[in-house]
C-alpha cells in the first residue's frame, strides 16, 4: 500500500478491502481451522481403530487357543473373525481373520468358502508377507479341490522373488505328487531342502520333508544285494548251537 501517502487513505483503503474480501478471508481460516481439527480428529480415529482392532484379534487368537481344546467353540470362533473382518477389512488384523476363517473352511472340508476367503484377503492389498502366506493356501486348496494346474500356476507366479521359496518348493513337490509325477515332485523337495540348509537363520529340514524324501528314494536293488550278502555272511558267521 505504498502508492497511498497518509495514514488514513492506508486505513480507508484497508477497509475498502476487508469489506470487499472478509467473507473469503474468514472461510479461509475456518477452512484451514476445520482442516487442522479434522486432521487431528482423523488420526485420533484411526489409532482407536487400530487399537481396537488390535484388541479384537487378540481376543480371537484366545478363542483359536480355546477351539483347540474345545471343538463346541468353533461357532463362537467364525462369529468374532467374521465381525473382525467386516468392522476392519482394510487393515491387516481384519485380513488375519479371514485367514482364520479360510483355515476352519478348508479343516472342516468346505474348499468353496476356503477359497473365497483367501481371494478375499488378496483381492484387499494385503501386506507382502500376508499376500505370500494367502496365495501359498491358496494353492493348497485349489490343489486339494483337483485344481492342480491352478495352484501350480499361483505357487510358479510367486516365487520368484519370495523369501517363501522353501515353503514355495515344498507345497510344489505335494501338488506334483498328487498329480502323480513323483521324479518333479522330488526335485522339488530337494530344492526345499537345500533351501533350508542354506538359509543362514539356523532352520533344519523337517522331519516331514525327509520323509517325504525317503519315500520317493527306495532303496536300489544293489543295496537290496548287499544287504542280503551282508545277512548270509552273518549267518555263516554264527557258531552252532
Amino acid at each position: 500500500m505504498d502508492q497511498y501517502r497518509t495514514e488514513e487513505e492506508q486505513v480507508e483503503a484497508l477497509g475498502r478491502w476487508w469489506a470487499e474480501n472478509s467473507r473469503s478471508v474468514i472461510a479461509g481460516v475456518v477452512l484451514a481451522l476445520a482442516g487442522s481439527f479434522g486432521w487431528q480428529y482423523w488420526q485420533g480415529h484411526q489409532q482407536q481403530q487400530s487399537e481396537s482392532a488390535s484388541t479384537g484379534y487378540q481376543q480371537l487368537l484366545k478363542l483359536v487357543e480355546q477351539v483347540d481344546q474345545d471343538a463346541s467353540k468353533v461357532d463362537e470362533l467364525i462369529v468374532a473373525a467374521n465381525s473382525l473382518k467386516n468392522r476392519y477389512g482394510s487393515s491387516t488384523y481384519g485380513q488375519f481373520a479371514a485367514l482364520q476363517l479360510a483355515r476352519l473352511a478348508a479343516v472342516e472340508g468346505n474348499l468353496t468358502d476356503a477359497e473365497a476367503e483367501l481371494r478375499w484377503v488378496l483381492s484387499h492389498n494385503p501386506e507382502q508377507d500376508v499376500r505370500r502366506v494367502a496365495e501359498l493356501r491358496l494353492a493348497r486348496v485349489l490343489a486339494s479341490a483337483g485344481d492342480i494346474d491352478g495352484g501350480l500356476a499361483i505357487i510358479e507366479a510367486a516365487s520368484a522373488n519370495s523369501d517363501y521359496q522353501a515353503n514355495y518348493a515344498i507345497a510344489r513337490g505335494d501338488m506334483l505328487l498328487m498329480a502323480g509325477r513323483d521324479e518333479e515332485a522330488k526335485a522339488a523337495f530337494e530344492r526345499a531342502a537345500q533351501l533350508l540348509a542354506a538359509s543362514g537363520n539356523g532352520s533344519s529340514v523337517p522331519q516331514m520333508l525327509t520323509k517325504k524324501l525317503d519315500s520317493l528314494s527306495p532303496v536300489q536293488p544293489a543295496s537290496k544285494a548287499k544287504v542280503a550278502d551282508s545277512a548270509a555272511d552273518l549267518e555263516e558267521a554264527r557258531p552252532d548251537a
